[in-house]
This record gives structure tokens, sequence and C-alpha cells, in this order.
């Protein structure tokens, strides 16, 4: 599976000191039940899908590429952070375009050389 992490991943609070030993244990696609990942979702007519970590070790992801822009505990922390990611793209753009504010923030990231 090719992962990718947004730039300014959300990550629950009670993770954020485990947070780069979660995205490695990702990187390897190992089991993390109480892991659940906020992705880009694929089509364009959604902007989030959310995973279960157990979820990606089917074999329909071997080569699925995701955009992770969440990392949570459990369903209901994602559908939270989910809620977060959204008051706060609206509050700074007084609209609701995730996708296009998520993505124009990874590409001036990724110019910037980070």
């Amino acid at each position: 599976m090719r992962i990718k992490f947004y730039c300014d991943l959300y990550v629950s609070e009670c993770w954020q000191k485990k947070k780069e030993r979660i995205i490695k244990r990702l990187k390897q696609n190992r089991l993390q039940p109480q892991v659940y990942v906020i992705a880009l979702s694929q089509g364009k007519q959604n902007n989030m899908e959310i995973f279960s970590s157990v979820l990606l070790k089917q074999h329909i992801f071997r080569d699925a590429g995701l955009f992770v822009v969440g990392i949570a505990d459990g369903y209901d922390e994602a559908l939270s952070i989910i809620t977060a990611i959204t008051d706060q793209i609206y509050k700074e753009t007084a609209d609701a375009d995730i996708r296009r504010f998520i993505l124009d923030r990874q590409e001036e990231y990724e110019k910037a050389g980070r």
C-alpha cells in the first residue's frame, strides 16, 4: 500500500506522544486494531473516508494509495476529528471545500521543500 501523510496531520490527543510509532506501523501495514485512519476519499464526490487499520490489511488495499489526513483512537474519535477539520476549514475560508483546502496546503508544504 502506498500511504502518504498530510503535512498537518490530525491526531487524537491521547496519541500525540505515540504519533511517530503509529505512522511507522501504518507504513509497515502492521495490525493496530484501535487505530482508525481518516483519508481523503478516492472519489471526488466525497471529502474524507474513515478506515479501520484492520481493514487496510485486506488485499484490496495492497496496491491502493491513501492520503491520510488524520489518525484516530476509534471510530467515534474519527468522527470528532472530521468535525474539527470541517469547523477549522470553514472558519479559515468561509467555505466547506475540504479537499481543495487540504490539497492546496499540502502542495504549499511540498513546494517549500519540507
